[in-house]
């Protein structure tokens, strides 16, 4: 999983590329395959960014010192490559058409596509492969000043995950972050915020911290931060969503011949050819409890439930856990024989499955 550092205080001269390039190195373990990060020098009133495909020591070789001594804020990132392949252009920070908006972003923008033709048939020039680049111009477009105000705008376009961080040579005095199903946390420390996707990252600067929520965007200024609710518009008005159907006459076939794709972006970036193996984001905060799980239940409802029985053989065959697939509306009213040593997964297409829920 990519890794996200942030660093701003009240010290304009404070060595903040090094303490983020050391804040990086700790995330190391996550894997990824390029770097880069972006600051706000005061002195010169610019924004610098630098980037690198392979190992942090060779982002650390194209740094020029000569700007660094009034980097802050700074926002750095390891890259694992899922949109767009390992090169320097697809790392992160990536920017908008006039170098004004700069972000760094872990997760997946699902509707990416189509708001890159949008944003091409308004002017936008693209330099990237990635999703996230599509985040930078979409900003951009709302941006009439105030950051925090154009990312909370460009947010409510995207489907998807996110954990991102961002800066702007228009209104640097902060860096605004948001989360959605990806880890983000602000460690405070003395006249000085870092923000970062993992505990590790901060730990040697300050033990406090707070964890965002998902639909949270946090403000963080030199002195003080905020914390944004945000609450997004759903949209009910079935009879204007025909247009999703593209070419085909109704959604089943549509979803038919998406399948291909559906399972590319299911697996994109997870998978590990070359070590035969896996990465899944998330199960290695609780590695140690699942290491201990000697019985599994699979609960869901029609479809949802047949993907739970191909689930249920992968689990015996592959890592030999006794499981079983139950239907949700069985399973909410049996006497559950759960113990310390039991997992429930629990599967829903929708989210909306009401026995499932509940």
């Amino acid at each position: 999983m990519c890794g996200i550092i942030g660093y701003i205080g009240k010290d304009l001269t404070a060595k903040s590329v090094d303490l983020g390039i050391e804040a990086l190195k700790r995330l190391e373990y996550r894997g990824y395959d390029s770097s880069g990060f972006a600051f706000w020098n005061a002195k010169e009133k610019k924004i610098f960014s630098q980037k690198a495909v392979g190992k942090i020591a060779s982002l650390e070789e194209k740094l020029d010192y000569g700007h660094t001594d009034h980097a802050n804020p700074i926002i750095l990132h390891t890259r694992w490559a899922t949109h767009g392949g390992v090169t320097e252009k697809n790392a992160h920070p990536h920017c908008d058409c006039h170098q004004n908006i700069w972000i760094i972003h872990n997760g997946i923008i699902e509707n990416f596509r189509q708001l890159k033709r949008q944003l091409e048939n308004e002017g936008h020039l693209f330099t990237s492969e990635t999703d996230t680049e599509v985040l930078a111009h979409l900003i951009e477009k709302y941006f009439v000043g105030n950051l925090e105000d154009a990312v909370r705008a460009a947010l409510v376009h995207i489907e998807g995950t996110y954990g991102l961080a961002v800066i702007a040579r228009d209104d640097p005095d902060k860096i605004v972050a948001a989360r959605l199903s990806s880890p983000l946390l602000i460690g405070i420390g003395n006249d000085e915020y870092l923000l970062a996707s993992d505990p590790s990252a901060v730990i040697a600067r300050t033990r406090k911290v707070i964890y965002l929520d998902d639909g949270e965007v946090a403000v963080i200024g030199r002195d003080k931060f905020s914390i944004i609710r945000e609450k997004k518009p759903q949209e009910i008005d079935w009879s204007q969503g025909d247009f999703d159907k593209g070419d085909y006459p109704h959604y089943m076939i549509k979803e038919i011949m998406e399948q291909p794709e559906t399972l590319e972006n299911a697996i994109k970036g997870r998978l590990i050819p070359e070590e035969g193996n896996a990465r899944l984001g998330g199960l290695d905060l609780v590695e140690k409890k699942l290491r201990a799980v000697n019985k599994a239940y699979i609960v869901a409802c029609g479809t949802a439930s047949h993907a739970g029985l191909v689930g249920e053989y992968m689990f015996e065959e592959y890592a030999e856990i006794l499981t079983k697939t139950e239907a949700a509306s069985e399973f909410r009213y049996r006497d559950m024989l759960l113990d310390k040593h039991s997992v429930v997964i629990a599967i829903s297409q929708s989210g909306e499955t009401a026995d499932t829920l509940a």
